[in-house]
């Protein structure tokens, strides 16, 4: 049995990815935040910890890249996407009853915005934490109605009365699986390899220094995002998701480049992708060719080749 931290209440979406890859004998555990999830592991409350990262519609978590970045040390061991399904519900037996209040979570009533600006256009809309702690209000009477993931009605006893009712249904969000430094989960082939590089004193052409590292070496980036450190006003850091696995002679040699030429470099993972897709890879970046040209060189300094 293997014991989870995720972003709580129950109800919430990442309970629902947890549950994708979690089997019925582990314990899952809520956190109010993804902070307290994460500190969870740190403090060995929680062997791992499921949070969000990214949402194909609002964009990046905060809180989840920072916390990695400059956090107390975690790394990424997996990775798992969930369709992103907001449904409108109201306590049991109250179907008819007008709506005057609605409570859920920003990003949710972002990305249900055209729904209640149609179906409920003088309703109040009430943030929340999460999704899960608006259906926990609901269930509490603070509340008409609120804006939740499926799984939150049955979790408080709610009825659902639309489903599907967000403005983009194709919204995806991706979770990650966190745990303490260690054994790095085997390269499978269509992996992701996500690291922090902090660029030290500001000066021009350092975001073009750290992307020719990737290029020359035919390494494809996924997601790229400053963030502040926190040291002072202009300081950056960049957070990088890459093609490919620690393991592989050119994300190897990627990163060698980038601890020449960083402040700093975070490792943050190398794990399979939720997607399953291939990196994108030509002859020369093969790891037989990188193979190939440190023999040659080899030989080269051996007085063998000229």
């Amino acid at each position: 049995m293997s014991t989870y931290a995720y972003l709580g209440p129950a109800g919430t979406f990442t309970e629902a990815a947890l549950k994708k890859i979690s089997k019925n004998s582990d314990q899952l555990i809520p956190f109010a935040n993804v902070t307290a999830a994460l500190d969870a592991v740190r403090s060995n409350k929680a062997e791992f910890a499921l949070v969000p990262i990214e949402n194909s519609v609002e964009g990046v978590v905060a809180r989840t890249l920072d916390e990695l970045a400059i956090g107390e040390p975690l790394v990424i061991i997996q990775e798992t996407t969930l369709p992103v399904s907001f449904s409108l519900m109201v306590l049991a037996g109250n179907k008819s009853k007008k709506i005057n209040s609605v409570a859920t979570h920003p990003h949710a009533e972002a990305q249900c915005r055209a729904y209640i600006a149609k179906n409920m256009p003088g309703a109040e809309v009430i943030t929340t934490a999460s999704t899960a702690a608006a259906a926990e209000g609901l269930a509490n009477g603070n509340y008409d109605a609120a804006i939740a993931a499926p799984i939150a009605a049955s979790h408080y006893g709610l009825e659902i009365i639309a489903e599907n009712i967000g403005d983009n249904t194709a919204a995806v969000t991706r979770f990650v699986l966190v745990g303490k430094p260690g054994k790095i989960p085997a390269k499978t082939g269509h992996d992701r390899t996500s690291l922090a590089a902090f660029i030290g004193a500001d000066h021009a052409g350092a975001l073009l220094e750290i992307l020719t590292e990737f290029s020359v070496r035919g390494v494809n980036l996924t997601f790229i995002q400053s963030r502040p450190t926190g040291r002072e006003l202009g300081s950056y850091h960049f957070i990088i998701d890459a093609e490919g696995h620690v393991d592989d002679e050119r994300v190897g040699d990627v990163l060698m480049g980038l601890r020449r030429i960083c402040e700093d470099v975070r490792f943050l993972g190398s794990y399979p992708r939720a997607d399953k897709i291939a990196p994108t890879t030509t002859k020369a970046t093969t790891d037989t060719s990188f193979q190939s040209a440190s023999a040659w060189l080899v030989e080269v300094r051996q007085g063998k080749k000229i």
